[in-house]
């Protein structure tokens, strides 16, 4: 496991402005140690040929355009709200 030791971890708490409890110290000392673990499992990956990504996909403009009076999955449109005021879907009050 890699070494956390109290001195880092009473660092690493300073600076993330956050307070430990001493029994909370020793899980988060171990909890940490395996995430440093799991990176140094991940070096060992051969990624020779891999190009490194800048986002998380290629694709551009996912995002449909927003048709009027298209409704959505539930078949609930404009019809559901025959009332409104000033332009916007008008409903029935929630709190008395």
């Amino acid at each position: 496991m890699a070494e956390i030791n109290k001195k880092l971890l009473e660092n690493l708490a300073e600076l993330a402005r956050i307070e430990l409890k001493a029994e909370e110290e020793e899980k988060i000392q171990k909890d940490l140690g395996a995430v440093l673990d799991y990176f140094k499992e991940l070096q060992v990956v051969n990624t020779d040929g891999i190009e490194p990504m800048a986002g998380g996909t290629e694709l551009k403009n996912v995002l449909r355009e927003d048709e009027l009076g298209k409704t959505d999955d539930t078949g609930r449109g404009p019809e559901q709200f025959p009332e409104t005021k000033n332009g916007y879907l008008k409903t029935p009050p929630i709190f008395e």
